[in-house]
């Protein structure tokens, strides 16, 4: 199963913004994304906050800025905020996100006394939120799945993992797709429009549960006779 690029872009030399860099998702894949050579500004409420959290990581090229300065300077950016404050984060940063490829991984998922389950959102899924919060910029919905530990793990030397990639721009799920594909072990897989988004984020409610029972940390890969 290709991965392909047929945006003429090398994702290496994308600067890449992480907004909720200071969280452990957001940690995570700056981390692997820097050792596989692309430069990585982590965003954060408390630009002090979020150039500890890139010091810490102990990883040459990734440094650490407000939300605002990490919109402005990346040339792509993922968020990774937690869904409470998804909204309120790119609505603020509508005007610095505007004409750049926006890579959602937020899941709207909740947990109760029987585990963890998918949230209702209006728009359908956090990824179509963002589509209507920031109608100038082109969202492509990716690395929903890939686990905050082993991301961090310094043991782990590669991801056992797909990327489901959803989009409605071939050319901004190419290179999200390319962009997964430098982390050791990942492929980016296009799995559908952005309307498909909804089914992506609800399924990581069920890998928490198959982690949770199986203490393990569950991935998905698409597989083919």
């Amino acid at each position: 199963m290709a991965q392909g690029d047929d945006s003429g872009q090398d994702p290496r030399g994308l600067l890449v913004g992480v907004l909720g860099g200071t969280g452990a998702q957001g940690r995570g894949l700056a981390r692997r994304l820097a050792l596989a050579g692309v430069r990585v500004v982590l965003g954060s409420r408390d630009p002090a906050r979020a150039r500890a959290a890139a010091e810490g990581l102990g990883v040459p090229g990734v440094v650490g800025d407000g939300n605002d300065g990490c919109a402005q300077r990346a040339d792509l950016v993922v968020v990774a905020v937690p869904w409470e404050g998804h909204a309120e984060v790119l609505s603020a940063l509508a005007p610095q996100l505007q004409g750049k490829i926006v890579v959602d991984c937020v899941n709207p998922i909740a947990f109760d006394a029987r585990g963890a389950y998918a949230l209702e959102v209006a728009e359908g899924s956090a990824c179509q939120q963002a589509a209507a919060l920031l109608p100038r910029s082109t969202v492509v919905g990716a690395f929903h799945h890939l686990s905050a530990v082993l991301l961090l793990d310094p043991a782990v030397d590669e991801i056992d993992s797909d990327v489901l990639v959803v989009g409605d721009d071939r050319v901004a799920t190419d290179l999200v797709q390319a962009l997964a594909g430098l982390l050791p072990g990942v492929r980016g897989v296009y799995a559908g429009r952005l309307r498909s988004a909804g089914q992506v984020e609800a399924l990581t409610a069920n890998l928490v549960s198959v982690n949770r029972r199986y203490r393990t940390h569950a991935g998905v890969r698409v597989t083919r006779p």
